[in-house]
């Protein structure tokens, strides 16, 4: 079963190529990363016109690299929900497109559902060993049904009990910024630039994650997260600055950053924990592009050791949004006969995981 992945939610323009539903024939990104740095931030109008130029020709090679053609697939995903309006409109209407001049089934997958599938992602090279804190130790073929998994990103931050294809209950969600939000405004206020995460993650190598003892939201006894007081805290933090600059020792940008990257990450993980107690889960995953920070990896295989978890952390590439995963989801759906091909489905800007369908 061969299947191409569209993706566009936000600004990146994907397409990929994935075969029996978890090999990675191809999978090409395009980011806009630059376009938008001098804004601190997306801005949506760039992000849908510079995606209707990109989809045809990204489309097109990850065909190419792929070795396949219209005539080889068994149907085509999109991302109709949850995202940019403007951005998913890009990517949907070109799928349907697509699919009609070419008899194609077309499906369309919920963009939170992708990420869940992101454990599943394999290359033919994949398997050669431990690769340290890079290593995915559970997507591969053994990894099972039901799963805890906490999905962490920039306009995300959910834990999901993953009972089965298309079977999600959402255990606690945040209720206000999401993680990856909270590091791309903390940045911002550092001066580090955009996108955030990376920006700390970066800056935070040298700094004491001790170093400030910035607060830890904690809304026991439900399992939501609240990040917009951590960053409140660094902003009144660094308006201080001045004065405590004139103390021993001094803080640096490093420190900082550290300090509310420690942060972030163990209201993460004490949640999720949290929460595997009250699933009794054995399998635990993490996913979105805030999965890729190494502070939580690092803190992840540790825990994980530690209570003896079946830990899946997908590579780093299948952190970020891609097609590979839109397709991965679409292939596990079609496999069990969920999937609902059709071209008269909507785009959606604002959706819950389990609004899977049309």
């Amino acid at each position: 079963m061969l299947v191409l992945g569209i993706e566009t939610s936000c600004d990146e323009t994907s397409a990929a190529v994935v075969e029996n539903k978890v090999w990675v024939r191809s999978n090409i990104v395009l980011t806009q990363t630059k376009l938008h740095e001098p804004f601190g931030g997306i801005v949506p109008e760039i992000a849908s016109r510079k995606q209707m130029e990109f989809i045809a020709p990204v489309v097109q090679q990850a065909l190419s690299d792929a070795g396949v053609t219209w005539r080889d697939l068994d149907a085509i995903a999109v991302t109709n929900r949850p995202g940019l309006i403007g951005s998913l409109v890009v990517g949907v209407s070109f799928a349907k497109a697509v699919a009609l001049a070419h008899n194609l089934p077309l499906i369309p997958i919920n963009h939170l559902e992708g990420h869940v599938f992101s454990v599943f992602l394999r290359e033919r090279d994949e398997g050669r060993g431990t690769r340290g804190e890079e290593q995915t130790t559970g997507n591969r073929q053994d990894w099972e049904f039901p799963f805890l998994c906490l999905l962490v990103s920039g306009g995300h931050t959910e834990l999901i009990w993953v009972k089965d294809v298309g079977d999600y209950e959402v255990l606690g969600r945040t209720r206000d910024d999401a993680a990856g939000e909270a590091f791309d405004k903390v940045a911002r206020a550092l001066g580090l630039g955009f996108p955030g995460g990376p920006a700390i993650d970066k800056a935070s190598e040298n700094g004491d994650p001790n170093a400030i003892a910035f607060p830890r939201a904690d809304l026991t006894p439900s399992l939501d997260f609240s990040f917009a007081g951590l960053k409140t805290a660094v902003v009144r933090y660094l308006k201080g600055l001045e004065e405590r600059l004139k103390r021993k020792p001094n803080p640096t940008v490093a420190d900082i950053a550290a300090s509310f990257q420690e942060a972030v990450v163990d209201m993460l993980l004490t949640n999720l924990e949290r929460a595997a107690e009250l699933t009794d889960a054995e399998r635990v995953a993490v996913v979105g592009g805030v999965a890729a920070n190494r502070r939580l990896r690092q803190k992840l295989l540790s825990l994980a050791e530690k209570r003896r978890w079946q830990l899946a952390l997908p590579e780093l590439k299948w952190c970020t949004d891609n097609a590979a995963m839109i397709a991965c989801a679409a292939s596990f759906r079609m496999e069990r006969g969920l999937a609902q091909p059709n071209l008269l489905f909507d785009a959606y800007a604002v959706a819950e995981i389990n609004d899977a369908h049309p």
